[in-house]
C-alpha cells in the first residue's frame, strides 16, 4: 500500500478502510493483503476456521474460534491433550518472539506520530493505533470511522485481543509494506518476496568464509550472516576475523548494536535468535529492515555497488586531489603580473594563455563534470557513513576554487592584452626607426658621393654642380632625424627593450649628418666668391645672431641645426656613452675666444687680406658657438645644473669679448675695397 497504489486491503472480513482522498475524486484506498507478498501457503495463517491445516499451536483453546471452544467445553474433554502440550512450548516461544518483534516494528513507525504501544494484543483492540500505523505506512489519511463497530458482531477476534489473529494481521501488514517492495539483481518474475529477500542476502554475503545463507531460520543462529551483511556495507564497523572466533550470542549482540548505530531498530535480541529454530517471520522482518537501511541504487540511475565503493572512492579522491592542485597552481600563475618587456616573449606568453584558455580549460571542465557525476554515485555511501568526506573534497569546494581560477584568468587577460598591444605598437615604432635610419643613411651616402664629386670639380677649377641636390639630401635626413627623436622618446618612455640600440644608431646618424654638413660648409665656402656687399651682409648677420642669442642660423645657405628635445638630448648630444637613462659625462665647455685683428698681423699679408681673414674667423667662431649652444643642456640634477650654469657664464664672458672684435670688424669694413675677396 502506498499513496500511488490502488489496492484492496481486507486482511479480515470485518475490516474495511478507505482514504479520505476518495471523496475528492482520487482513487480510494482499499487495503487487502491477501497475497501481496506472495508467500507460500504454509506461511499464511488460517483466517477462517477449517480453511487450511492448522499451524503449530492453532488447536490451542485460545486460538480456536468461539464456537470450537464452546464445543470442547460441552463435550467435557480435557482442555489440553498431550499433543497440544508438546506444541504449546513451541507456539509459546514463537508467539513471544513474534509479539516482541512486531511490537518493536510497530513502535518504530508510530513514533513518527508520537504514539507508542506496550501490549500488542491490548493496544490494538480499539483500532486507533492500527489506523495510525496504516496512515504512517501508506502516507494517506484514512477514514477514522471505518466500519468496525458495525461489524463487531461478525467477528470479535481483534477486539477481544486474540493473539493468533492479531499476530496474523500484523504479519500481513509487514508483508505488504515492508517486504513486498524488495527487488534484487537476478530475480525472476515468479519469485516471492521471501525468495527475493533470501537471494539478496545470499548475493550480499557471497564470498564470506564460514557464512551460508540457506533459509531464514537456522542460517542466522550464529550471527555471522548478520555481521557479514553489515560488513559488506560498512566494513569499518565489523571485524570479521573476530566474528569467526566469537560465540553465537556475542556475534548477535555485536551485529544488533552496530545495526542500531546505522538507524536499524533492535527488533531482535540474541536470545531470540540463538535457539534451535529461530522464528522465521521475526528474522525476515529484521532482515528486511536491514535491507531498507542499506544504500540502494535507484532504478535508471548509475550507482556503485558495495564491492566497487572503495575503488571508486580512491578514484574520486585522486581526481579531486589532482584537479585541486592544478587549479591552485594556475591561480598563482594567473595572478602574476610580471610580464616580459620583450615583444617576442610577451607575444609567446599571450599565445600560451590563449592555448590554456581554449584547450586546457575545456579538458579540466570535463574532469570537473566527471567528479560531480562520480560524487553523485558515491553520495549515498557518504550519507550512509561508509565514506568520510574530507574537508575540501566536495564538488562545491572544487567549484569554488574553479571560480577563483576563472576570475584570475579574466584579470590576467585584462592586463596582458593591453600590454601586448602596447609592445606591438612600440615594436612598430622601432621598426619605423630602423627603416628611417636606413633611409637617412642612404640619403647621407648620396649626399657624400655628390659632395666628393663637387670637391673634385673645385680641385680642378671647375664650378660645383651638386650643392642644391646635397642640400635636399641633408634636409630630408634632418627631417627623418626630427621624427626619430620623437619616436625614440616614445620608446624610452615605454621602456622598449631595444631602445638603447636604436638611440646609438640614431645618434650615429645625427653625428654623420653634422659632420657631413660641416664638410659641405668647408668645401663650398672655399669655392664661393663674395662681393664686398655680401661681406657686409655677413658681418651684419653676425651682429643679428648675437643680438638674438644665436637663435637663428648665421647663413641661409647653411643647413638648419638640429635641436632635439631636452628629454632625449642626453642620448643624442654627443657621440660618447649612449646608455639609456644616463647623462653624458659632464665637463667644462671648451670655448675658443674670438681672435683679435692684431693677432692676425702678418707682414706677408695685405691689409685687405688681414681684414678678410679676420672676418672669416669671426664667422667660424659664430658657427662654432651656434653648434655648441645647440648641444648645451639644462641638467637633470644639482651637479649637472651647476656645471651647465658655469659653462653659460663662460659663454657670456666670451660673447662680451666678441663685441670688441665685432667693433674692430666694423672699422675694418671701411677699408675693404670693392674688389672680390676669397675666403679660405
Amino acid at each position: 500500500l502506498s499513496s500511488n497504489k490502488h489496492c484492496s486491503f481486507h486482511p479480515y472480513p470485518h475490516f474495511s478502510f478507505v482514504s479520505q482522498s476518495s471523496s475528492s475524486g482520487n482513487p480510494s484506498l482499499h487495503c487487502s493483503m491477501s497475497s501481496s507478498a506472495d508467500f507460500s501457503d504454509e506461511d499464511e495463517y488460517s483466517l477462517k476456521s477449517g480453511s487450511a491445516s492448522p499451524a503449530p499451536g492453532d488447536t490451542l483453546p485460545w486460538n480456536l474460534p468461539r464456537h470450537e471452544r464452546s464445543k470442547r467445553k460441552i463435550q467435557g474433554g480435557s482442555v489440553l491433550d498431550p499433543a497440544e502440550r508438546a506444541v504449546l512450548r513451541i507456539a509459546d516461544e514463537r508467539d513471544r518472539v513474534q509479539k516482541k518483534t512486531f511490537t518493536k516494528w510497530i513502535n518504530q513507525h508510530l513514533v513518527k506520530v508520537r504514539k507508542h504501544i506496550n501490549d500488542l494484543y491490548e493496544d490494538l483492540r480499539d483500532g486507533h493505533n492500527l489506523i495510525s500505523l496504516l496512515e504512517v505506512l501508506s502516507g494517506d489519511t484514512l477514514v477514522s470511522e471505518y466500519i468496525y463497530k458495525k461489524r463487531r458482531s461478525r467477528n470479535d477476534d481483534i477486539t477481544d485481543g486474540n493473539p493468533k489473529l492479531t499476530l496474523g494481521l500484523i504479519w500481513t501488514i509487514i508483508l505488504h509494506f515492508q517486504i513486498s517492495e524488495i527487488h534484487v539483481t537476478g530475480e525472476s518474475e515468479d519469485m516471492t518476496a521471501k525468495e527475493r529477500l533470501l537471494l539478496w542476502s545470499k548475493q550480499t554475503t557471497e564470498g564470506y568464509v564460514g557464512v551460508r545463507c540457506e533459509n531464514f531460520t537456522t542460517s542466522w543462529r550464529d550471527g555471522r550472516l548478520f555481521n557479514a551483511l553489515i560488513h559488506k556495507y560498512r566494513p569499518d564497523l565489523v571485524d570479521m576475523s573476530r566474528v569467526s572466533t566469537q560465540t553465537n550470542r556475542s556475534n548477535l549482540e555485536d551485529a544488533f548494536c552496530v545495526a542500531e548505530q546505522l538507524g536499524v531498530a533492535r527488533l531482535l535480541d540474541p536470545e531470540d535468535v540463538d535457539v534451535q529454530s529461530p522464528d522465521e517471520k521475526s528474522v525476515i522482518t529484521y532482515v528486511s529492515t536491514l535491507y531498507d537501511a542499506f544504500p540502494k541504487v535507484p532504478d535508471g540511475v548509475e550507482g556503485v555497488s558495495p564491492n566497487d565503493v572503495d575503488i571508486k572512492w580512491v578514484e574520486y579522491q585522486n581526481m579531486i586531489k589532482y584537479l585541486s592542485q592544478w587549479i591552485k597552481h594556475n591561480v598563482a600563475i594567473m595572478s602574476s603580473r610580471s610580464f616580459p618587456n620583450n615583444p617576442v616573449e610577451l607575444k609567446a606568453l599571450y599565445t600560451q594563455y590563449l592555448q590554456f584558455k581554449e584547450h586546457e580549460i575545456p579538458q579540466k571542465e570535463n574532469e570537473k563534470t566527471k567528479i560531480k557525476n562520480l560524487y553523485k554515485m558515491l553520495e549515498m555511501w557518504i550519507e550512509f557513513g561508509r565514506l568520510q568526506l574530507p574537508p575540501g573534497h566536495h564538488p562545491n569546494d572544487v567549484e569554488k576554487e574553479w571560480g577563483k581560477l576563472i576570475v584570475a584568468m579574466l584579470e590576467r587577460e585584462k592586463s596582458l592584452r593591453p600590454e601586448v598591444e602596447r609592445l606591438e605598437m612600440l615594436q612598430q615604432i622601432a621598426n619605423r626607426v630602423q627603416r628611417d635610419c636606413v633611409n637617412g643613411e642612404d640619403k647621407l651616402a648620396l649626399a657624400r658621393t655628390a659632395l666628393q664629386s663637387d670637391a673634385k670639380r673645385l680641385e680642378s677649377g671647375i664650378q660645383f654642380l651638386n650643392e642644391a641636390e646635397i642640400a635636399g639630401y641633408l634636409l630630408e635626413c634632418e627631417n627623418i632625424l626630427r621624427q626619430q627623436v620623437v619616436d625614440i622618446q616614445i620608446l624610452l618612455d615605454g621602456k622598449f627593450p631595444f631602445a638603447d640600440q636604436l638611440v646609438q644608431r640614431v645618434s650615429k646618424l645625427r653625428d654623420d649628418l653634422l659632420a657631413l654638413r660641416a664638410e659641405c660648409s668647408s668645401v663650398y665656402s672655399k669655392g664661393r666668391t663674395l662681393t664686398t656687399e655680401q661681406t657686409k651682409m655677413m658681418i651684419s648677420g653676425i651682429t643679428q645672431s648675437l643680438n638674438s642669442g644665436f637663435s637663428q642660423s648665421i647663413n641661409t645657405n647653411l643647413t638648419p641645426a638640429l635641436t632635439p628635445p631636452a628629454s632625449v638630448q642626453s642620448y643624442l648630444g654627443s657621440g660618447g656613452d649612449m646608455v639609456p637613462g644616463s647623462l653624458r659625462h659632464l665637463k667644462n665647455m671648451q670655448i675658443r675666444k674670438p681672435l683679435l685683428k692684431s693677432s692676425l698681423a702678418d707682414p706677408s699679408l695685405t691689409e685687405e687680406e688681414v681684414n678678410m681673414k679676420f672676418v672669416q674667423d669671426l664667422l667660424n667662431w659664430v658657427e662654432e658657438m651656434q653648434m655648441e649652444l645647440e648641444r648645451s643642456e639644462w641638467g637633470s640634477d644639482m651637479p649637472s645644473v651647476k656645471m651647465n650654469l658655469d659653462n653659460h657664464k663662460n659663454v657670456h664672458r666670451v660673447i662680451e669679448e666678441f663685441q670688441m672684435s665685432l667693433k674692430e670688424a666694423k672699422i675694418s669694413e671701411v677699408s675693404i675695397s670693392c674688389s672680390c675677396i676669397n675666403f679660405c
